[in-house]
């Protein structure tokens, strides 16, 4: 609370003198916490990741490749280079599931917040997917414009587990919706996927019923090929592969 400040009595403003001993203002750093504090309740973090940091992030685990402590890097690094280096591009963070990839994307969001001041905003694939076709339903007060008009809007955004709601004609027409927005106004999207960054089935070699039948979906299968494409101009990827962290280290357990 300001009025519990021992340095600005309250004010919101703190006093300081330059070299030449001309005083001025600016703000104190309680009212720039309280400032962060509302832009990170603003971003919606869900309960679950609210403590994930890039700084508690953890790259040494049972099971992790050099892959993720390289994502690490490349997250910290994307951070200290955002908004003027990296020019409206974003994140696409791939790999296996439990490799921390949601933390990594999360502690992302909350740094640029935080320390850059941005607006940003966490949202999950399939809730997102699922409040859309809920504003269908004539007895709900919410619009399609007004659920996706922060997702257009928000300066960063981080679209999570992409690809994982069944595909279809509407799917990959709402995907497209956001991708395509947001591409043109060059706003910062750093996306999470389980599916590989390759085409859909029948775009590489030639397709057998037995290849077809033991292949793993891609990325390309579940939002189609080409929004999959409008992906490689919105964001660099980043690999991250490596055994599961919750089934290696982070097992649910009564204490």
């Amino acid at each position: 609370m300001a009025d519990s400040c021992t340095i600005c009595g309250g004010s919101g403003m703190q006093a300081f003198e330059n070299p030449d001993g001309v005083r001025f203002m600016r703000d104190c750093s309680c009212r720039i916490q309280r400032r962060a504090d509302r832009l990170v309740a603003g971003a919606r973090i869900p309960r679950r990741y609210e403590h994930c940091t890039l700084e508690n992030f953890e790259s040494g685990f049972h099971g992790a490749t050099k892959t993720i402590a390289a994502a690490h890097r490349r997250a910290t690094d994307f951070v200290e280079r955002y908004p003027v280096d990296t020019g409206g591009l974003g994140l696409l963070l791939t790999g296996s599931i439990g490799v921390g990839k949601t933390h990594l994307a999360t502690g992302i969001l909350r740094k640029l917040v935080t320390e850059r001041g941005a607006t940003g905003l966490f949202c999950d694939y399939r809730e997102l997917l699922k409040q859309v076709q809920n504003s269908y339903n004539k007895q709900v007060q919410a619009t399609e414009l007004a659920i996706l008009e922060p997702i257009f809007q928000a300066e960063v955004l981080v679209l999570d587990e992409l690809g994982a709601a069944k595909p279809s004609e509407w799917v990959w027409d709402t995907v497209g919706l956001i991708l395509n927005t947001r591409y043109n106004d060059r706003r910062t999207t750093i996306i999470t996927t389980n599916y590989a960054n390759a085409g859909p089935l029948g775009s590489g070699l030639e397709v057998t019923p037995i290849r077809g039948a033991l292949r793993e979906e891609t990325l390309g299968d579940r939002i189609g090929e080409r929004m999959r494409s409008r992906l490689q101009e919105m964001c660099v990827q980043v690999e991250m592969q490596g055994k599961d962290f919750r089934q290696s280290v982070a097992m649910a357990r009564f204490t």
